[in-house]
């Protein structure tokens, strides 16, 4: 089967529509997170505003809608093409913004006034759960410094970057479970071991964009790349992030382990959960596999064509030369050079030029069996080795010529798709070489271009 001929991107290299997608995606989020700081602000400043039904949805702190909003404004301050003055601006906010976190934390276990207590009486006195809980102190503290770190062109803090990265989403993975733990009623988590659900949205939301962002340069760009391992790594993540929570969720429910007796409830769970693990790691195998075949395929075949280059014709055709002296049949050289490439790359392009080697690489592949190699040597030379007699490779060539004046007829071209062929055929006992017999094809479709000339002329 033929290999397709789009150019694809190297597999570990983001496809560009995707990023403008994120990009977009990045803003929507930074916009949603921006409202809610800023209907909590507008409460502070305006105190009407804090009637309104919407305020039951977004409220926040204010000191934690202060550090929301000046994240938000360091991040969108350091996107992509900002200038070095626009890119020092977002560091100082997010300074800041990581200041006023560690002054939240130090009030919180220092029972010590730092901020104005216009700042704070407000949130002594919200009905929601506390949003100056250490938790959520902490998330942003942590969020205020990957964003000053975040989208660094340097080698090393990119590292520092994807650490931080990491312990960030660790972090928000350990908040979000022990809300939805405390809303389920599981492991003894309460209400007031909770963080209020618009400081978690704001969270969640700001590392998802930390995410996103950083996924353009770090070892997160796995996640963008077009390759089957990027593929498989999109495919599988949520799953196994998701299997543990499960497990934990099933075993806290009286009502699920009635269904299995006790005695065999875990050996019951573990079984299935090591039966899914399993078949994932088939899953992933089989598309190792399948990627391993493609690499030994780029390596070995022509991009545009999809028959073997000089490395894989090579290869295969010296296998297939033995076999035909070990079965003692005759073996035969092609050697074919579409006319007039030349003229067609600099008349209407190299593009149309590619269309003629590909459409000449169908031709080639259409009419030889399977068995027999097929290759490109890189221009318009083409070569074709396999157990045919001489009648054999004479009615192939005969069947080329055919075939390109069946597609000349179908429609008008300026330049015809015409070759120029050269064969050789040899006995199992002759003692030359592969490498010879292409030498022998190679002069012989020589001859053949020139007295085409002269028989023009």
């Amino acid at each position: 089967m033929m290999l397709p001929r789009s150019h694809t991107l190297p597999p570990g290299q983001p496809d560009s529509m995707l990023l403008r997608r994120l990009f977009f995606v990045q803003r929507g989020l930074l916009a949603l997170v921006m409202l809610i700081a800023l209907s909590t602000l507008a409460a502070w400043v305006f105190p009407d505003v804090e009637a309104a039904p919407i305020m039951a949805f977004v409220r926040l702190s204010t000191p934690t809608a202060l550090t929301v909003a000046l994240c938000v404004l360091s991040l969108l301050m350091s996107e992509p093409n900002r200038s070095a003055l626009q890119v020092r601006l977002s560091r100082l906010l997010a300074g800041i913004a990581a200041l006023l976190s560690v002054a939240l934390l130090f009030e919180r276990f220092a029972q010590l006034s730092i901020l104005p207590d216009s700042l704070l009486n407000e949130a002594h006195t919200s009905a929601i759960p506390s949003a100056l809980s250490p938790q959520s102190a902490a998330a942003f503290f942590s969020i205020a410094i990957v964003v000053a770190s975040v989208g660094s062109k340097k080698v090393i803090m990119q590292y520092v970057a994807d650490l931080l990265i990491l312990f960030q989403c660790l972090l928000a993975l350990v908040l979000l479970t022990q809300n939805m733990f405390g809303a389920l009623d599981l492991f003894g988590v309460t209400t007031a071991n909770r963080m209020s659900p618009q400081a978690l949205c704001c969270i969640l939301l700001l590392t998802a964009v930390l995410v996103l962002r950083q996924a353009q340069w770090g070892i997160l760009s796995i996640f963008l790349g077009s390759g089957i391992g990027s593929r498989i790594a999109r495919a599988f993540a949520p799953i196994l992030l998701v299997l543990p929570f499960f497990r934990e969720i099933v075993e806290s429910q009286p009502e699920l382990r009635a269904l299995v007796p006790a005695h065999s409830a875990a050996s019951t769970l573990t079984s299935f959960e090591a039966a899914f693990l399993f078949a994932l790691l088939l899953v992933v195998v089989w598309r190792i596999n399948d990627m391993e075949k493609e690499i030994h395929d780029l390596t070995l075949r022509d991009e545009l064509t999809g028959l073997y280059n000089m490395r894989g014709f090579y290869l295969l055709a010296e296998q297939t030369f033995r076999l035909a002296k070990r079965a003692r049949q005759p073996f035969s050289v092609l050697f074919l050079d579409l006319d007039g490439l030349k003229q067609i790359n600099d008349m209407l392009g190299h593009n149309v030029g590619s269309a003629y080697l590909a459409e000449t690489g169908e031709i080639v592949f259409a009419h030889f069996r399977d068995g027999d190699v097929k290759g490109r040597f890189g221009g318009d030379e083409f070569v074709i080795a396999g157990q045919f007699s001489v009648v054999g490779i004479e009615l192939a060539a005969a069947r080329l010529r055919a075939a390109a004046a069946e597609r000349n007829a179908q429609g008008k071209r300026q330049f015809p798709l015409s070759f120029s062929i050269g064969y050789v055929t040899v006995d199992y006992y002759s003692t030359e070489t592969l490498q010879e017999l292409v030498v022998r094809a190679d002069h012989a479709m020589y001859k053949d271009k020139q007295g085409r000339k002269v028989a023009r002329q």
